[in-house]
């Protein structure tokens, strides 16, 4: 029921004129659900109340209650079409009442960690974009359908809300922004194993794929009790992100997976200085997939010992920063990352490699990443030691990825079991560090153990390809006529 109430509300925004893309459609429904959401918490802690013989103050005023202006209903429970506003009186209310209102909370709420602070969050950083009055009231009634009372109706629902940032990533503009393939994201988590208690951190936070995967798979480890559960909800997962939209879209996949008021922080990771950097500022875990392909400005790498242009070296030199002695992390990185000689990546290669034991290296085909043509590899290290070896596990499939055959969580299931004892296979070896050249550190993925086969690519896949290649070139053009 719920995938065919999604699939209608696309089909209203995709008559508006104020929508254009997939991202809007994501957009627009994530902050109509995120107050039909607000009204069904607002329930639920009302007849917890009751139940204790305590009384409820609702977060949100009477007039600005889903109830009242969204959807009055009648005796008969159905809508009060008297009541309810439409037409231009509802986009009125909507762009010059509610969100004004909503903006304040910001502003009045006693910290960040609150739901009001991220409800003024959220509705100062977007706007209304849904022109006609009558579709913003077929949307809303479709809302109105949706549940989240129960733990298995927001288990469908997050499902759901995943499906259509994947879409939206598949839409391009940048898709593996908001979009890393979930059985990638879920054997990521699997080998760092984070434990209850560790404080988890993505810096390049996207719609929050690590830590709603970590989420899941803490509290699955375990039956938890009140107080696991709290730390869990208020005192383990942190992120950041530059974006609005992706932003926006983060928070809500987190509230739908459970996290009432997730700690997640509209900010530029990259303009905070690695200097500032404190002990109270560091996390247990990091895992991230930065962007790759971006360029930054010279005021923000003035905020790194190694400057560089390439997002991504920044993001690492950040990660390894923030990391606590003895922390864990696994991050996404463009497989050049191993390879280049230039001397900034040099530099953080040696950094790593010295501040940090780099004990895993998993090199992943292309086509991982939808709509990327980019080769990727994850790196696996914990802080506070020197690499002495490195083990690599090179993911070999007999099938070309797409969209239409993407990577699942079978393809990597040798990985994970191969990694526990860093065993030896036909997919798998170790570098001892003392073996690679000591001025360039060149970590470039070379399978020992696989003979040289010349293959003939298909003409589709070759075209594909350099589509793909294309699309980037016309990415990092952009980046560059952004900065003169």
């Amino acid at each position: 029921m719920f995938e065919q109430t999604f699939k209608n509300i696309d089909d209203i925004l995709h008559k508006d004129a104020g929508c254009g893309s997939e991202l809007d459609y994501v957009e627009q429904t994530s902050w109509i659900l995120f107050l039909k959401y607000l009204d069904d918490l607002e329930k639920d802690r009302a007849t917890a109340a009751e139940l204790t013989g305590k009384t409820y103050t609702p977060i949100i005023d009477k007039d600005y209650q889903w109830t009242v202006w969204a959807m009055p209903k009648g005796k008969d429970g159905k809508l009060d079409h008297h009541k309810a506003l439409t037409g231009d009186d509802l986009t009125d209310f909507v762009n010059n009442q509610l969100f004004p209102y909503l903006k304040k909370f910001k502003l009045s709420a006693e910290s960040a960690d609150t739901i009001e602070y991220k409800i003024g969050e959220i509705f100062s950083e977007l706007k209304n974009r849904i022109q006609s009055g009558y579709n913003l009231r077929e949307v809303i009634n479709r809302i109105d359908e949706l549940r989240f009372r129960t733990h298995a109706e927001k288990h469908e629902m997050s499902h759901l809300y995943e499906d259509k940032i994947k879409n939206m990533g598949n839409a391009g503009r940048n898709g593996g922004e908001y979009y890393t393939p979930r059985p990638l994201i879920t054997t990521i988590v699997k080998v760092v194993a984070p434990k209850i208690g560790d404080k988890i951190y993505d810096g390049a936070v996207g719609s929050a794929g690590f830590l709603c995967e970590a989420f899941d798979y803490l509290r699955n480890s375990k039956s938890l009790s009140t107080k696991e559960t709290e730390i869990l909800q208020k005192r383990t997962f942190y992120g950041k992100e530059k974006k609005s939209l992706a932003y926006i879209i983060g928070i809500m996949n987190m509230i739908l997976h459970g996290v009432e008021a997730p700690n997640i922080i509209h900010t530029n990771t990259l303009a905070e200085n690695l200097a500032d950097i404190q002990e109270k500022d560091r996390y247990d875990v990091v895992l991230a997939n930065p962007p790759f392909g971006g360029k930054e400005r010279a005021e923000v790498q003035q905020n790194f010992p190694i400057k560089t242009g390439e997002t991504a070296s920044l993001f690492l030199q950040h990660f390894i920063k923030i990391l606590k002695a003895g922390g864990k992390a696994g991050v996404v990185i463009k497989n050049t990352f191993l390879s280049n000689t230039d001397n900034a990546t040099v530099a953080i290669r040696k950094t790593l490699l010295e501040n940090c034991n780099l004990h895993t290296v998993l090199d992943l085909p292309g086509g991982t990443f939808t709509g990327a043509g980019v080769k990727t590899v994850v790196l696996f290290f914990e802080k506070g030691k020197s690499t002495q070896k490195v083990w690599f596990y090179q993911l070999n499939l007999d099938r070309n990825l797409g969209k239409t055959n993407p990577l699942n969580e079978n393809d990597l299931a040798e990985f994970v079991e191969l990694q526990k004892t860093f065993a030896d296979s036909e997919n798998s070896w170790t570098v001892n560090l003392k073996d690679i050249d000591q001025s360039t550190f060149d970590l470039s993925v070379k399978n020992p153990n696989k003979k040289e086969e010349v293959t003939l690519r298909q003409p589709q896949v070759i075209l594909e390809e350099m589509k793909a290649l294309d699309e980037e070139s016309a990415e990092i053009l952009n980046s560059i006529l952004e900065l003169i």
